[in-house]
């Protein structure tokens, strides 16, 4: 049977009271008709939650463009028979913990149907409160970390789970590499690090592996010590699941010191951060992600042509064209969005909540229905491998876990 929020609508009612003084974030609302939202009155709001600073700046901005892009190509949904148009309201959580529920408390000052985000799962997790107790459903692009959707009604997501990913990795660094022991580094109190780091560990020991983990502190940006670890320790693999920014200093660091093992990492890596980083470098680098470049030429050459054409889309995107998962999946979730608004025929929160549990969507990165937790139905992975001469992302398998 599945979950259902059966009081958010009393519940909606108490906390946007509650939380309409509340600022936190920086807010910028914006649709492709945002003139004409104004004065007109049918205006539907979908929150953007996520960050544009911090850690995972660089993430959430290229996650934040597949959404803009989406409400580019269609600003307008059909809702109980009225059209609609869709204003984007985008606060920036800065990847923080902290301050993520104040961003999160904007969007509900600001009457939001349904929120889509956040890039990075613990400060998903840290907003997810503030949007049960609004009784405002959010969907989650891609932060994987189980514990978005364990034990509550209102967060959805359109991505695979981090079990699933870990064990993909660990798989593939058996099969590819025969891989018998494994260094794994991990973020001290990051929920999606140090996640991946556990479901890894335990699927690379059920192959008969071997694991060595060490974990980095918030601040950190020396990883030497960390490299000579699995340098000494004889390791085959460097499991490094971990955000843009620590991932740029690690590769530096790594090909400085001749790390001498293939590097693996997930979908906080696809970006073309990485592949700037890893370009010139004498390194093997990995990754787990929902979507490969080349998979729907017709998207690619749309999305190219509005990035190319759209300075601040091109600064967001790193400054150049590079597809990356993290967008296409920002795409396919607003999708999921509008799908949810005209099932409930309203913009009322508590319908869409309800609405959200039967979409049936085909997108850009596959088919999405949700399960009895919320999480979409998945159960595959792209692996690519950064090409370090040309700067690019090489296609080597579309891996489950069985496989």
């Amino acid at each position: 049977m599945k979950k259902r929020a059966l009081s958010v609508l009393l519940a909606a009612a108490m906390v946007s009271t509650m939380l309409a003084g509340c600022s936190g974030g920086s807010s910028d609302s914006s649709s492709a008709s945002a003139d004409a939202s104004a004065t007109d009155g049918n205006v539907v709001k979908i929150g953007v939650y996520e960050p544009a600073s911090g850690d995972n700046g660089a993430g959430g901005k290229q996650e934040t463009l597949g959404i803009q892009y989406a409400n580019k190509v269609t600003p307008t949904v059909e809702i109980g028979g009225t059209e609609y148009t869709v204003q984007l309201d985008i606060v920036d959580n800065e990847s923080s913990n902290d301050k993520g529920p104040s961003a999160a408390a904007t969007l509900v000052s600001d009457k939001v149907s349904v929120v889509l985000g956040s890039y990075g799962s613990g400060v998903s997790i840290a907003a997810s409160d503030v949007f049960k107790e609004a009784g405002i459903p959010a969907i989650g692009v891609t932060c994987t970390n189980p514990q978005v959707t364990e034990g509550n009604t209102h967060y959805f997501r359109i991505c695979f789970l981090d079990p699933f990913q870990g064990t993909v990795h660990a798989n593939f660094a058996k099969d590819k590499f025969n891989a018998k022991k494994a260094y794994v580094l991990t973020k001290l109190g990051d929920d999606y690090s140090t996640g991946l780091g556990y479901y890894f560990t335990q699927a690379f020991e059920a192959l008969g592996g071997e694991v060595v983990a060490e974990t980095f502190q918030e601040g950190n940006s020396d990883f030497t010590s960390y490299i000579t670890s699995a340098k000494k320790a004889g390791a085959d693999v460097f499991f490094a699941p971990s955000s843009t920014e620590a991932a740029a200093l690690i590769i530096e660091q790594a090909a400085a010191q001749g790390l001498g093992m293939p590097i693996l990492s997930t979908d906080t890596w696809d970006s073309n951060v990485i592949l700037n980083a890893a370009k010139g470098k004498d390194l093997e680098i990995y990754v787990t992600t929902f979507y490969q470049e080349g998979a729907n030429p017709e998207f690619d050459a749309g999305i190219k042509e509005w990035i190319n054409s759209d300075n601040t889309a091109k600064a967001n995107n790193g400054g150049d064209d590079t597809v990356s998962g993290l967008t296409v999946m920002g795409y396919d979730a607003y999708y999921t969005a509008l799908e949810a608004l005209k099932a409930a025929g309203s913009t009322d929160p508590a319908a869409v909540n309800e609405a959200l549990w039967n979409v049936d969507y085909t997108g850009v990165t596959g088919h999405i229905t949700f399960n009895e937790t919320g999480d979409a139905n998945r159960d595959t992975a792209y692996i690519k491998q950064a090409n370090t001469e040309t700067g690019a992302w090489e296609f080597v398998a579309e891996q489950s876990v069985s496989k």
